[in-house]
């Protein structure tokens, strides 16, 4: 893949050149500051030479704030397609909502803390995951929100057993993934992942139901 990777620390980025270049990937452009970012994006795709994905910190210059986040939100409301995966400090806060409620937020998107950069296979996995289309949001941020926020809404009806394969779903897990973290046979998972589409009114032949299935989760947290 082509990459555009946006952090203000020099170290970080090379860091993370090393791991894309290693993993097969290629960076195609380095931004030091949020504004750099959008503009270089929405440039090489007026040209034709666009990415096949934008790696982004949340907190970036100016603002020192969460101005990567709003830069990744702007570009996918205009580049509907174009997958993002947005590196942050921080398990909670709003961040992981908006990123996934926002502006053309059907998929293609992960929220992965900085920290679990450095766990290479675990960190290219989940790009290509979310190049294909899919949802990748840290284990971290997912144990925080079981943890801190309680079912409600579509989550109700589902059984516990249920919200632990979901919450795995919002990991970017395979069901043969899931299946060997929850000590359960294929079938098995397979059930309670169709219980979970069932249960959240994604009726067979809903396009992308992982995806929203993961998003209804996040959203009743």
């Amino acid at each position: 893949m082509r990459i555009v990777l946006a952090d203000d620390s020099v170290l970080m980025r090379a860091g993370i050149r090393e791991i894309l270049t290693t993993g097969g990937h290629k960076v195609s452009r380095e931004c030091n500051d949020a504004a750099e970012l959008t503009a270089t994006v929405d440039a090489d795709i007026a040209s034709g030479s666009g990415p096949d994905m934008v790696i982004t910190d949340v907190r970036m210059p100016p603002g020192d704030s969460d101005d990567g986040l709003r830069a990744a939100i702007d570009l996918r409301s205009r580049h509907r397609d174009l997958p993002i995966v947005v590196l942050s400090a921080y398990v909670t806060g709003p961040y992981v909502r908006e990123l996934l409620n926002g502006p053309g937020s059907d998929g293609a998107v992960g929220y992965l803390l900085k920290e679990k950069v450095g766990r290479v296979p675990d960190f290219l996995r989940a790009l290509e995951t979310v190049a294909g289309g899919g949802v990748v949001i840290d284990p971290e941020v997912v144990r925080h929100a079981v943890r801190d926020g309680g079912p409600g809404g579509p989550l109700a009806r589902l059984t516990p057993r249920e919200q632990e394969v979901l919450a795995l779903m919002a990991e970017g897990r395979s069901n043969k993934e899931i299946a060997a973290a929850l000590f359960l046979s294929g079938a098995a998972v397979s059930k309670h992942v169709a219980n979970v589409f069932v249960k959240l009114g994604l009726p067979p032949g809903e396009d992308n139901r992982r995806v929203k299935a993961v998003l209804a989760w996040f959203e009743h947290r």
